[in-house]
């Protein structure tokens, strides 16, 4: 009796969706920074958005456990085993102006300082630069305005090997495996830098927690977006969109450097008769 056979295309299939979650799982296990809480980022923004998360937090803690006491002290103070009597009024005017008060109290001191700080995130006027990000599958293209300078950031070679189920790599010892690039974006620290996201083929989403930024790249529309990073350092993200079947090896690195060595980056990125222009 001869055993049914699988289609080739679906065992191609099946090798492809083993392999993007043994990368997945290989990022996840071997490089990603686990924590709980929300990181608190290297921006002025990031930080306010960090501190607005955790004063709610600790209004919904507050508010659970008057909420869960009061309950419970009722549960146990007003059961039927220790005589207690059910109340025969129907309602209570004082009793729904204080429940309905109070919210509305906590729910405007929280409004103002979140309020100010969405104002400042889409504040993107006066910007010291502008890099222009379009999404493609699955790879990212950054353009300089002004500056002649633009280039593709895909998956480095070194994750793009490992992920490999014939390279015979461990990923566990690969640095970085899946969230490096072959070109990092790279940008000064202390200046307003100014994103302009579309994307070329379907909805991706440009996300790097440090920054506090996650913004969709739509095709056909432009959103803006805009940090300003006050410490040097590289900070990685990923495309937060499933954006395609490669979805996961698609990540985002940032390197925030000194002016100096921003300025002989940008030298050596541009052409020799840009340099030449601007040496005259």
């Amino acid at each position: 009796m001869r055993l049914p056979t699988r289609p080739q295309g679906e065992f191609s299939m099946l090798r492809k969706v083993y392999l993007s979650v043994l990368g997945l799982l290989g990022a996840s296990r071997a490089n990603a920074d686990w924590a709980l809480n929300m990181p608190r980022g290297v921006t002025r923004l990031s930080a306010e958005t960090y501190d607005l998360h955790m004063q709610i937090f600790y209004w919904c803690c507050a508010i659970a456990l008057v909420v869960f006491g009061v309950m419970i002290y009722s549960l146990i103070r007003h059961r039927k085993s220790v005589g207690a009597k059910p109340a025969t009024f129907s309602h209570s005017m004082k009793a729904e102006v204080i429940w309905t008060t109070i919210p509305i109290i906590i729910l405007l001191i929280l409004a103002v300082p979140s309020a100010r700080t969405v104002i400042e995130l889409e504040d993107s006027r006066k910007p010291d630069m502008t890099v222009v990000i379009t999404a493609y599958q699955w790879r990212w293209h950054y353009r300089y305005t002004g500056q002649d300078v633009e280039f593709y950031s895909s998956l480095a070679r070194t994750s793009g090997d490992a992920r490999r189920l014939d390279s015979g790599i461990d990923p566990f010892t690969v640095d970085n495996y899946l969230l490096d690039v072959d070109n990092p974006l790279v940008v000064p620290v202390g200046s307003k830098v100014r994103l302009l996201l579309t994307a070329n083929d379907v909805v991706h989403s440009w996300w790097v927690p440090e920054l506090a930024i996650k913004k969709d790249a739509i095709p056909g529309f432009m959103n803006e977006t805009w940090f300003k990073a006050e410490t040097v350092g590289t900070y990685r993200g990923q495309c937060a969109e499933l954006c395609g079947m490669d979805h996961g090896y698609m990540p985002i690195v940032v390197n925030v450097v000194e002016p100096q060595a921003y300025a002989a980056w940008l030298a050596s990125k541009q052409p020799a008769a840009t340099q030449s222009a601007a040496t005259n």
